[in-house]
């Protein structure tokens, strides 16, 4: 039997040797052809048309700037932004505004590298190996680009937020360690549902500790913007922040995570048990009805009482707090047990925070933090069924999930 071997084709090594540059041509290529295209929409005609063929024309073409460097997620590409003469204004492209030298989506690249564990004086580097060597990227630009953060983020810690439409509201203390300090601070975060059921950053504050006038500040400034009060908010057991809202907005209901409390239960019970009574906690939040869910407490505190009553006293306290979620929509239960909508996007900074002293000062964790916050807030998701957020926002009743249809709520559903 004589075997031939099949000889890869050459043509075909050579393109994948070659695709990353070629898609960085292809995409050099369309954005020249999008700037050409803006010249002709301004001037009325194609470039191989005279102005005098056309009714209406206006300006002429006059040449090409010098290659200038954009940097994109594929790579950097050089391009020629069009020049016109003889027009009332300024020509300024709106696909590369002047002074541009990367997209927004490589400039939200920074601050994730950063807080994945990148150190500031690497940033060069990877960014030239991700973005090419032509790259227009330098330690000062790198630098000017986080002040720029700073000032971003002071911006947006003043903009109103009368027209937001808050439904719930979800806060968490985040603690970062700073290089310059003695202790880790805390930064309070809150995060919030609007009625049509996008998710929103509402604040990012740094605070010494998470105290009740700590929380109290960031409540009472969000209060001070327009901020109206949410129907609920969700938070882990921490005093203050239960302290502040019932100052700040008492009618805001309230629900203490699960997530804290079944940790809390777990680590007063010996290792050789806590798998068995995780498992036995885990079904009580999951309960179809308050009544089920209080029955499955019941039976948690019978079973364990005698051998562990410090774990059977914690799932009691602050009972009330724990099943406040039965009073809103079943399908937005899944939501509202925990913090996760706070917790999941700083799985990283709780990592990098922890690992090292990342920080010289706690205003610099703030705005780079708060930046990386704005990132991700794009890609938040939506809370399900966000057509009920409109019957909590009215103040509709619902009693284990289920609206209760009652006069008053007619009317409120009306109005």
């Amino acid at each position: 039997m004589v075997i031939h071997r099949v000889e890869e084709a050459p043509s075909s090594r050579t393109t994948w040797d070659s695709l990353e540059s070629m898609v960085r041509l292809k995409v050099q290529e369309f954005i020249q052809d999008l700037l050409e295209e803006e010249v002709t929409e301004l001037l009325g005609r194609k470039k191989s048309e005279r102005r005098d063929q056309v009714d209406g024309a206006r300006g002429s073409r006059n040449g090409h700037g010098k290659p200038r460097r954009l940097s994109v997620k594929s790579g950097t590409i050089a391009v020629r932004r069009p020049r016109v003469r003889d027009v009332e204004e300024r020509f300024e492209s709106k696909v590369l505004p002047l002074f541009t030298r990367r997209t927004n989506e490589v400039g939200d690249m920074l601050p994730e590298l950063y807080l994945h564990g990148l150190a500031q004086g690497d940033f060069e580097l990877a960014l030239r190996g991700l973005l090419g060597a032509g790259a227009p990227l330098s330690s000062s630009s790198i630098e000017r680009l986080r002040g720029k953060w700073q000032v971003d983020y002071e911006t947006w810690s003043k903009r109103s937020l009368a027209k937001r439409e808050l439904v719930y509201a979800w806060a968490d203390g985040v603690y970062v360690k700073a290089g310059l300090e003695k202790e880790k601070a805390a930064l309070l975060v809150v995060i919030g549902a609007m009625r049509d059921g996008t998710k929103e950053v509402l604040a990012v504050v740094a605070g010494f500790r998470e105290s009740e006038e700590s929380w109290a500040d960031v409540l009472r400034d969000l209060k001070k913007r327009g901020l109206d009060a949410p129907a609920l908010l969700i938070a882990d057991g921490n005093l203050g922040v239960w302290q502040a809202i019932s100052k700040v907005w008492p009618e805001t209901k309230q629900q203490r995570c699960w997530n804290h409390k079944i940790v809390n239960v777990v680590d007063k019970v010996p290792k050789t048990a806590q798998a068995e009574v995780r498992e036995m906690i885990k079904m009580i939040p999951y309960a179809p009805t308050k009544a089920k869910a209080e029955q499955l407490r019941d039976d948690f505190i019978d079973r364990y009482e005698d051998a562990y009553p410090k774990a059977t006293k914690c799932i009691s306290t602050d009972w009330d707090r724990m099943v406040t979620f039965f009073e809103f929509p079943a399908e937005h239960w899944k939501h509202l047990r925990t913090s996760n909508v706070v917790e999941s996007p700083f799985a990283s900074v709780r990592l990098r925070t922890d690992a090292a002293k990342r920080f010289k000062k706690v205003q610099s964790a703030t705005a780079l933090i708060w930046r990386l916050l704005s990132v991700a807030e794009k890609r938040f998701r939506k809370l399900d069924a966000p057509e009920l957020l409109r019957d909590v926002h009215a103040g509709r009743e619902f009693v284990d999930g289920i609206l209760v249809v009652t006069e008053l709520n007619k009317r409120r559903a009306a109005a």
